[in-house]
């Protein structure tokens, strides 16, 4: 792809996205490491901290929130329950929805384990002013909305035509 930017602000461009991406794969490796001492899957352990950010949610917040399939959220909420991570109540509104919320076991069992991470990325902290903390922050908030449009328009695009343009076929499960 030709850039029509001057290539000192590609250069630095490119610089982030690849440190954007480094950060990404190790948050990765991270969270499945969190997820294999916790005894949970990495994808449960991901939907989970999307239930603690955004408070008790129904079964339909959370599947759009994810882009899992219904079916796939009641699965994933039933290896959390019995995990002893969330647990359902009534809907205070609704008492014919279910909302998802987490246990104190999150913060008895899994938060300690991002205690690490959490000292690690404070250190680096200390080194940078409130104001530019504000700035990664918005930069940081901004890049989540940008990549929620980005995912959206990777699920919109049509597989097939994806497979047809790069040649590749769908891998058989083996059994």
């Amino acid at each position: 792809m030709v850039s029509s930017m001057p290539k000192k602000r590609q250069a630095l461009v490119d610089e982030l996205n690849n440190a954007m991406r480094d950060a990404s794969g190790l948050g990765v490796l991270h969270s499945q490491e969190m997820a294999r001492r916790a005894g949970i899957s990495s994808s449960d352990l991901e939907c989970l901290d999307v239930i603690l950010l955004k408070g008790p949610l129904t079964a339909g917040a959370l599947a759009e929130a994810t882009g899992l399939t219904t079916g796939a959220v009641t699965g994933l909420i039933d290896r959390l329950e019995r995990a002893g991570y969330a647990r359902r109540l009534p809907a205070p509104a609704d008492r014919r929805k279910v909302l998802v919320e987490a246990t104190r076991a999150v913060g008895e069992r899994l938060m300690p384990l991002g205690l690490p991470m959490q000292r690690a990325v404070g250190r680096v902290l200390e080194d940078y002013s409130d104001k530019e903390v504000e700035l990664v922050t918005g930069f940081l908030q901004r890049a989540h909305q940008a990549s929620l449009a980005a995912i959206a328009e990777l699920r919109q695009m049509k597989t097939s035509s994806m497979r047809e343009k790069f040649g590749r076929k769908r891998a058989k499960r083996s059994r």
